[in-house]
């Protein structure tokens, strides 16, 4: 993926409202960044507003890449650019902008704990089904022994054996 995307920067490296990048959140100056935009797991491919980046969730290759972009990397819906906002977002917009600075932080960290607990409640249903897998696996795979132990390996070699028997019997006659 790594030499379509970098196609895909050189692609918009000289645009005024575009920018396709890449961060290295292993490095130590870049993990806030990475932090602060659920980077949870490498690639992971962000677009959007800077400051409300969403997830890319479409193909990879250099063709899908460019449709993408094509198609969504330009202005959107922001207190920059309001002009582009329907009457409900351009509502919010107001209604956010009214706040204080300290309320807005309450309200930021309000959403930030839910989506917090969504994540969290997330791992716990993975971990339990996880669980839940590995027990049904270890079941699977005891029950598979315990079959293969009773003779079915035993049993198919003894039929294949019978069925020569019987195919060199005919070919006499």
């Amino acid at each position: 993926m790594k030499p379509d995307w970098d196609k895909l920067m050189d692609a918009y490296a000289d645009s005024a409202t575009q920018l396709v990048a890449d961060v290295d959140c292993t490095a130590d100056d870049a993990k806030p960044l990475c932090d602060s935009n659920g980077v949870k797991g490498f690639p992971t491919l962000k677009w959007g507003d800077p400051s409300d980046l969403q997830d890319y969730s479409g193909g990879r290759d250099l063709a899908s890449l460019q449709k993408f972009a094509d198609e969504n990397l330009k202005p959107v819906c922001s207190p920059a650019n309001v002009e582009l906002c329907d009457d409900d977002k351009k509502a919010d917009i107001e209604k956010f902008m009214a706040m204080s600075d300290a309320d807005l932080d309450t309200a930021i960290s309000e959403k930030d704990a839910e989506n917090d607990g969504a994540e969290s409640e997330f791992k716990a249903f993975v971990e339990t089904l996880q669980s839940s897998y590995e027990a049904a696996m270890k079941k699977k795979d005891d029950a598979q022994a315990a079959i293969k132990a009773s003779g079915l390996g035993l049993m198919k070699s003894v039929k294949a054996a019978k069925s020569k028997a019987a195919k060199a019997g005919s070919d006499e006659l």
